[in-house]
């Protein structure tokens, strides 16, 4: 019984030196976690929001354990930060903002959405002031919303918001930050960090694992697709007329066109372009282009077939119809439209007035005239009875009937008055009007 407690503690004395020697080796708190980087670059607009929300639903999907937001953007609209803010709220994944480059207005707000705020050396964020499209001040109650929306992004992860205040009002005063009257609040990330509005500063992805104690993690990286840029590209508000305006007038200068050319695949391609980018960006589904259909042959049957414009109203209103369905703002392209209109209204009228009418709509626009180098004729002038003489078959005052050369001929006197039965002579002709002259029996 002794010998097998000596042997019992002799293997456990052995195995307690054997792992004093040769530690386990340690592992890391994020050995086996999935971390998802998602860039959010360029403009804030609802193309990044329909990326964004691709993004956060493949996260989602794979159990993703962190998200990382690469940010390096200017700005830009406010509808498109707030619904990304509310796609950021609605996750339980926690979330990082990690500055790469700039965190500008709609940028800085994002970012204070984040849970974690991380900054690499060289790196801004803030001036977060609202802008008309125009690159002015927005109105009080656009701005008053916005001031809200910062205070509570910033006191949402206990921030001070006088920072956050500051970089939407420039009526705030912070001079230690190069804020002064008149002038928005920028950070840099040191001074982040030294206001609590960054946790950490770091150099790349390696320091922001380390510093989220996810060394080891598995990383996946979100990439826009070629689909969602162009969706980008041709759902920016300021993209939307411009391609509203190639379409309408690539395809009225169609019609002023033999054949189906240049103008026709221009117009033709900016609205489809118009409808794919807005389907990407989850605007636009098939009711859109079954609409789009429906209105652009009801236009080519009026054109073809004219009758009291019924069918040229509907089709125009099909249309417009169409691009409203598909359209994430009912205002910008209620003004996009208008932009277009206005641009094809001019084009035509500079058509009508110097091109003249040629292609499909010459089929519907009567351009010939009826004139005398055509054969058409119509009053012929009577040369012939110039200098001959008559008799006024009726009180001339000064028309009247006069028997010339055996003829009842429509007379007019040279301005008298001329009694019934007096002497008549022809002094002028022009087409149907033939003017005569009393003359004595003896002349």
């Amino acid at each position: 019984m002794r010998s097998v407690r000596i042997s019992i503690y002799s293997i456990f004395l052995l195995a307690a030196f054997l792992l004093l020697l040769f530690p386990p080796a340690a592992q890391s708190d994020g050995e086996g976690k999935l971390v998802y980087y998602i860039p959010v670059e360029q403009t804030v607009e609802r193309g990044l929001l329909a990326f964004m929300e691709r993004s956060f639903e493949a996260a989602a999907e794979e159990g993703a354990d962190h998200i990382v937001l690469e940010v390096d953007t200017p700005g830009g609209f406010v509808d498109a930060a707030g619904r990304i803010a509310s796609l950021m709220n609605n996750t339980d994944i926690p979330i990082t903002a990690f500055v790469v480059n700039e965190a500008l207005s709609a940028g800085a707000y994002i970012s204070l959405i984040a849970d974690n705020i991380v900054m690499m050396p060289g790196t801004d964020m803030g001036s977060a002031a609202v802008i008309d499209g125009a690159g002015n001040a927005a109105e009080e109650k656009s701005q008053s919303v916005w001031l809200a929306r910062m205070q509570d992004a910033a006191e949402k992860n206990d921030r001070d918001p006088k920072y956050a205040l500051a970089m939407a009002d420039n009526s705030i005063s912070l001079p230690e930050y190069r804020a002064g009257e008149g002038e928005l609040l920028t950070f840099n990330a040191r001074e982040a960090l030294e206001a609590d509005y960054a946790e950490a500063i770091v150099n790349n992805r390696e320091e922001l694992l380390e510093f989220l104690e996810l060394e080891g993690a598995i990383e996946r990286e979100m990439e826009v697709s070629f689909a969602e840029q162009i969706a980008r590209i041709v759902t920016h508000p300021v993209v939307v007329p411009i391609l509203l305006s190639i379409g309408s007038l690539g395809l009225v200068l169609e019609l002023y066109s033999p054949g189906f050319g240049i103008p026709g695949f221009m117009g033709t391609g900016a609205l489809l372009l118009y409808f794919f980018g807005h389907t990407v960006a989850g605007f636009a589904g098939w009711e859109t282009y079954i609409l789009f259909g429906i209105g652009i042959i009801l236009v080519v049957i009026e054109i073809l077939v004219p009758g009291f414009g019924i069918f040229g109203i509907l089709g125009i209103g099909a249309i417009i119809a169409s691009l409203v369905l598909g359209s994430y703002s009912t205002a910008n392209i209620m003004v996009s439209i208008l932009i277009a209109a206005v641009v094809t209204i001019v084009a035509v009228i500079l058509l009508f007035k110097y091109a003249g009418y040629r292609g499909p709509m010459k089929r519907v626009i009567l351009s010939d005239s009826t004139n005398t180098e055509k054969g058409y004729i119509s009053n012929v002038t009577r040369n012939e009875l110039l200098g001959v003489s008559g008799e006024a078959l009726t009180v001339l005052r000064p028309s009247g009937t006069a028997l010339i050369e055996d003829e009842r001929l429509d007379v007019v006197s040279e301005g008298g008055y001329i009694e019934q039965g007096r002497k008549v002579k022809v002094i002028s002709t022009a087409g149907s009007r033939i003017v005569v002259r009393e003359v004595s029996d003896n002349g």
